[in-house]
């Protein structure tokens, strides 16, 4: 009689433990999809900073913020709505409760384009996310599919471009000349292209099974990161020679940061090796999403020494 209570109770407790572990885990792949994009965020919002910066024009706090918030919004929709190749490059999504990633998308969306609508910048607001919508998931109409996924590059240059735009056009809205603003889209662009180029090495495993045809997956690593290595130099030296005619502000540090940190990025983060470890992850985190974050934090070190 008492072994049959006693195993009966450890049964009770293992069906407790699964039923728990199972919400447990749906409520922490919440937490991640919601997390995912702070990072990227941020980051966005001090790019639009450093146009600020290069265009030389007063930096706008409230559109910076509102533009990190419009950037949230397109990358958690992403992450929200989910696709084939996520379900290998982004495990720890598997099982999130995706409404409330859409409803945290939506909210964020509608404040950040609130207050781009106030400056006479609502176009620039719904350009990244119809541009995300169409690639994620496309438009269907009859016979006609819109889906901009699935070509060579196509994602790196939808990411460049549509960035490049967004964070060029919030920055010089009020600038006269058209050169500086072309010359910060350029920079931008180029960079976001390469560093979407850098993240899809990590995810060649969930785009080959999803026959996406990234850059790695069809012109291979070697000529992929000679091709980065060739956009990056081409930038930066078009930047430099813009700064010393005094196109863009003389922003030396800004140009030497980004240059020397893209150079080390697409030497070290071009490799697939498999499953990344944790502390190379978190270098890599750092040194791309982080670059805007380490240029203003060394500026404002650099600019009190001077001071």
């Amino acid at each position: 009689m008492s072994s049959n209570v006693f195993f009966g109770s450890f049964e009770r407790f293992l069906r407790y433990r699964r039923k728990n572990a199972l919400k447990f885990g749906r409520k922490n792949a919440t937490l991640e999809l919601l997390k995912s994009s702070v990072l990227v965020a941020f980051s966005g919002a001090l790019r639009i900073h450093i146009a600020f910066l290069l265009l030389q024009i007063h930096s706008n706090l409230f559109t910076c913020i509102a533009g990190g918030l419009v950037i949230y919004s397109v990358y958690t929709l992403d992450r929200a709505l989910g696709s084939e190749e996520d379900i290998v490059n982004r495990k720890e999504l598997n099982g999130s409760r995706k409404e409330i990633g859409l409803a945290a998308s939506m909210l964020t969306f509608v404040i950040g384009s609130y207050v781009l609508a106030k400056g006479g910048m609502l176009a620039l607001a719904f350009l990244p996310l119809i541009t995300g919508f169409l690639y994620s998931k496309g438009i269907k109409i009859g016979k006609f599919t819109l889906k901009l996924k699935g070509g060579l590059g196509v994602k790196n240059f939808v990411v460049g471009l549509t960035w490049g735009a967004f964070i060029s056009g919030l920055a010089g809205n009020t600038c006269r000349s058209m050169l500086p603003i072309f010359l910060v889209f350029t920079f931008f662009g180029v960079k976001l292209f390469i560093n979407s180029a850098i993240y899809d090495f990590k995810d060649i495993k969930g785009d080959t099974l999803a026959g996406l045809k990234t850059l790695p997956v069809s012109l291979g690593e070697r000529n992929t990161r000679n091709f980065l290595l060739g956009l990056h130099l081409f930038s930066h030296l078009i930047l430099g020679i813009a700064l010393i005619n005094g196109i863009l502000a003389f922003e030396p540090l800004i140009i030497l940061y980004s240059f020397i940190c893209g150079l080390v990025c697409i030497q070290n983060y071009t490799r697939y090796n498999g499953d990344e470890p944790p502390f190379r992850k978190l270098e890599r985190t750092i040194l791309v999403d982080g670059e805007s974050a380490s240029i203003i934090g060394l500026r404002a070190i650099a600019c009190a020494f001077l001071a």
